[in-house]
């Protein structure tokens, strides 16, 4: 295989013009079955691969990506996701790709839907979607099925939906996880909290669901002994509130001493923790967002299980361009490692681009 080859090469051993090869390669017409032929054989024994980047900018368009994902506040995992999307929009400004956010109430079917057709109506080149129930959202991957729009998801994995690609944690193992590491320290114990953020009672995303699912599997398989104590927060409750909740669930369960939040707010009983001085609670939460680090470094948190949000926003914009505009095969499933964070280690953490 020789290490350059250049189009005057191509031309010179196909016996045709450089104009010749340069219209194969660009998929441009007038150029005749037989000169075609003679390229393309050419091309196949020279193992010929073409600077994918280069043409890309040569080119010169504009792309524009879409992303559905539900309304958040600051200092949550979304943000660490949003981020993450507008640095790969920054890195990719050269290829002039633009990114736009959609934004949809969690367990509100028109909101998702208003959002979707949103995507759908602006004809992007690519979305980035964050699933809502599975009829919904099969709904809308439909639909970009049907207009040849390749689409990323994040949060839960839906393969029967045929995503173009997929990155998030393994929720269930996740879960799995949090209960193992969680009962080395809390082997002894009879009883165990297990907080979970509601909207309108219900937990907010379905991964919270599937870590609850393998942390209850967990414990199902090796602590069946131990109560498991739930604890429902609503989301967007006052910080009044949420204190005298926690004040009232420990003053009826004192025998609690250990508990896991499987969303991404363990600061909240992080801060409860902190100003009532108790000592004797340790919590297994989730996300490095910077309350629940801080509430870490106080003591108040004892372990977070980071997901690298903003890794996966990042990913996610990097996978639609490769494939849209560099046109390169990429991996379908890309699931983000589990990784345990403690007051020791935390500040070594970094949010690294794939």
């Amino acid at each position: 295989m020789v290490d350059k080859i250049r189009i005057k090469d191509i031309a010179q051993q196909a016996g045709v013009s450089v104009g010749t090869v340069d219209r194969v390669l660009h998929e441009r017409p007038n150029v005749s079955a037989k000169s075609r032929e003679k390229v393309e054989n050419v091309l196949n024994e020279m193992n010929y691969q073409p600077n994918m980047y280069a043409s890309a900018l040569a080119c010169n368009r504009s792309y524009v990506f879409y992303v559905l994902m539900p309304k958040h506040e600051q200092e949550a995992y979304w943000e660490e996701i949003e981020e993450g999307i507008r640095m790969s929009q920054e890195s990719r400004r050269d290829f002039h790709v633009k990114v736009e956010f959609r934004y949809f109430e969690r367990f509100d079917d028109n909101s998702f839907h208003e959002g979707a057709q949103q995507c759908l109506d602006a004809k992007p080149d690519g979305v980035v979607v964050v699933p809502s129930d599975l009829e919904s959202t099969r709904n809308f991957t439909d639909q970009m099925h049907e207009q040849d729009i390749p689409f990323v998801m994040l949060d839960s994995y839906m393969p029967d939906l045929k995503p173009l690609a997929f990155f998030g944690q393994d929720s269930f193992s996740s879960g799995y996880f949090a209960a193992r590491m969680l009962m080395l320290l809390a082997h002894k114990e009879k009883e165990i909290a297990l907080v979970k953020l509601t909207v309108n009672g219900h937990v907010v995303s379905k991964q919270q669901d599937n870590r609850e699912m393998g942390f209850r599997h967990y414990m199902h398989d090796h602590f069946p002994e131990v109560e498991l104590h739930e604890l429902k927060l609503p989301l967007n409750t006052s910080r009044q509130q949420y204190d005298k909740m926690l004040e009232i669930f420990f003053t009826q369960h004192p025998s609690v001493h250990h508990c896991v939040t499987l969303g991404s707010k363990a600061h909240i009983v992080g801060l409860f923790l902190l100003k009532t001085n108790r000592r004797d609670v340790q919590i297994m939460g989730y996300d490095m967002v910077y309350k629940n680090a801080e509430c870490l470094r106080q003591g108040s948190i004892s372990f977070i299980i980071a997901q690298h949000g903003y890794q996966q926003g990042y990913a996610c914009i990097e996978t639609l361009f490769k494939a849209i505009v560099l046109k390169k095969k990429v991996t379908p499933l890309n699931y983000m490692p589990i990784e345990l964070l403690s007051r020791e280690n935390v500040d070594f953490y970094r949010r690294t681009q794939l």
